[in-house]
């Protein structure tokens, strides 16, 4: 290849003032050291012979990106790159008449994976369908979804408010894929999806996502709840995928006295590194608190969880967290595109790294591990990865929020039977009520409307109702009863006797689904809560969730 010394000089210059100037830097920062020098050099020597030499003829603009998602590929998880044209697609679909599904979701880890929904948003159109945690994406009218990555993924699921979209879903236990077909909506902003007295001792707040108005909304219902008698705190996480991190800082806070750490960062660059600490005046900041967490609980919902451990303040109770500890900043680039970087990671007051490790952008086993950690117990866990809290209790590193009680399945639990199950599986509880209800919804609005109180103190699944349940399950299902004894071992068949036997969680869900459709999604969880293992487990640790409190105390 024969290069103009001139030319050759000036597109290096041109290069390096490019990116000097979109990652906001100067110039003789961005090529510091002589290795840094030598292999910019070498990636715009391998650029210009592929662009010249190359037997056919190859668009620069598609060689500099696929140089730049290898880059990424080789850093973490969560680095991206969005191209110009994705840009401004997403910058349009928050405008005018655009709508979603309202999930939460995270991207596929390799070309062969699938985009896991990590939680749906209250009276969203998803949640009103079945859709649910823990879904994989795999089709999205009837087009594979399969290694779509997440600018991909929102793309195809925006459109217009009224129109529809056919998902198709893997659901963790069932033996089929699911379809949903989901009519996008402007998605509601609210992020507490419930609070109410569970006792007359006991408030529950349920927070689905940190937002902007996350903490304002946790102060009303803390108050309310406060002036209606409670004393002690059931916090609900599972499910929350994190958001703004100032907001989960803010409703730590409330339940912290002052002068804590609530969270800190630490980067290269020093002005990435930063504390987070209490401020005086919180609201509940002695009383007993619960934590409830699962395996999509990420982000924010981890720095909550995190602080509230380390400082002995409340018992975290359920599954390992997801072990999101990665901040990223947008860095936009010269043709309107935007880098996408980790600049920092999130460590909890005791310094655990909230990150689950991966190694060199290995997103298969970074999704892996932390599936495969999930369960630990504290006599697994080796020294290194062993941390006190602010009085002496043990605590666990190594990626994600470990709990201080682990809830596990248990198969004997009536909410973990077979045909529950199967029922919750098929999401046939949500569809049933929802083609009912559309067909009795004017009746049912004039005898309970205005009577939320005693719709959840009397309403009773009836035999009609019951009935009719059984007949939908067969043909939407297909759930079969069968006589006892007939039952065979073949899909979707249950012994009458055995629905019988769990009637009463089956009518639960029923009532839990009716009351979202008369009220709104908040209204289901009083009724559903008390049935749910890890809710119940809760109820239960007052006493350890109380002698932490203890320390509190002045």
């Amino acid at each position: 290849m024969h290069t103009r010394p001139k030319k050759r000089s000036l597109l290096f210059a041109v290069i390096l003032l490019l990116l000097g100037a979109a990652l906001g830097m100067q110039i003789d920062a961005a090529v510091s050291g002589d290795d840094t020098f030598e292999q910019l050099k070498k990636l715009e020597d391998a650029f210009l012979v592929i662009d010249r030499q190359y037997v056919e003829k190859v668009n620069p603009k598609v060689l500099a990106e696929s140089a730049i998602a290898g880059m990424l590929k080789a850093l973490d998880p969560h680095s991206t790159f969005i191209p110009a044209e994705e840009v401004a697609e997403l910058q349009e679909s928050y405008r005018g008449s655009f709508g979603g599904i309202g999930i939460w979701f995270e991207p596929a880890a390799t070309e062969k994976d699938t985009a896991k929904v990590t939680s749906t948003i209250p009276d969203g159109p998803s949640e009103m369908v079945g859709l649910m945690p823990g879904d994989r994406i795999v089709a999205i009218n009837d087009s594979s979804a399969i290694g779509m990555n997440s600018q991909a993924i929102q793309k195809r699921l925006k459109g217009l408010v009224g129109t529809k979209v056919k998902v198709t879903v893997i659901r963790p236990g069932a033996r089929r894929p699911l379809d949903f077909v989901i009519t996008r909506d402007q998605i509601p902003l609210y992020s507490i999806d419930s609070a109410y007295m569970v006792d007359d001792r006991t408030g529950y707040v349920r927070i689905g996502r940190f937002a902007m108005t996350t903490h304002q909304e946790f102060v009303e219902h803390m108050r309310r709840l406060k002036a209606r008698g409670m004393q002690r705190l059931i916090l609900d996480l599972r499910d929350n995928p994190g958001g703004i991190k100032q907001t989960a800082v803010q409703v730590a806070d409330e339940l912290l006295k002052a002068g804590k750490t609530i969270v800190y960062t630490r980067g290269r660059n020093p002005a990435e590194s930063e504390v987070d600490r209490s401020t005086p005046g919180g609201l509940f900041e002695e009383e007993p608190v619960i934590v409830l967490v699962n395996g999509n609980s990420a982000s924010g919902s981890e720095i909550v969880a995190g602080a509230l451990q380390d400082h002995d303040r409340a018992l975290i109770v359920g599954r390992r967290t997801f072990g999101k500890a990665l901040v990223q900043r947008p860095f936009p680039l010269s043709d309107g595109s935007v880098l996408q970087v980790t600049v920092s990671r999130y460590y909890t007051p005791a310094g655990r790294l909230i990150q689950t490790p991966y190694e060199n952008g290995d997103l298969e086993g970074y999704f892996e591990q932390k599936v495969a950690t999930r369960e630990l117990n504290l006599d697994e866990v080796p020294d290194s990865l062993k941390y006190k809290t602010a009085h002496g209790r043990v605590v666990v590193g190594g990626g994600g929020i470990l709990p201080d009680v682990v809830v596990t399945a248990d198969s004997t639990h009536p909410f973990l039977a077979p045909v529950v199950m199967a029922v919750r599986e098929r999401a046939l509880d949500v569809r049933f009520i929802r083609d009912w209800f559309n067909r009795h919804e004017r009746a049912l609005r004039e005898q309970w409307a205005d009577r939320q109180e005693a719709f959840m103190q009397t309403f009773e699944v009836d035999e009609a109702l019951w009935q009719e349940f059984w007949r939908y399950a067969a043909e939407e299902g297909p759930l079969h009863l069968v006589s006892d004894g007939a039952a065979a071992p073949a899909e979707g068949r249950f012994a009458r006797s055995e629905a019988e036997a769990h009637r009463a969680v089956l009518a639960t869900l029923l009532k839990a689904r009716l009351a979202q459709r008369l009220y709104r999604s908040e209204a289901g969880y009083p009724i559903f809560n008390p049935i749910e293992p890890d809710f119940q487990q809760a109820m239960q640790l007052w006493k350890r969730a109380e002698a932490l409190a203890a320390f509190h105390i002045r």
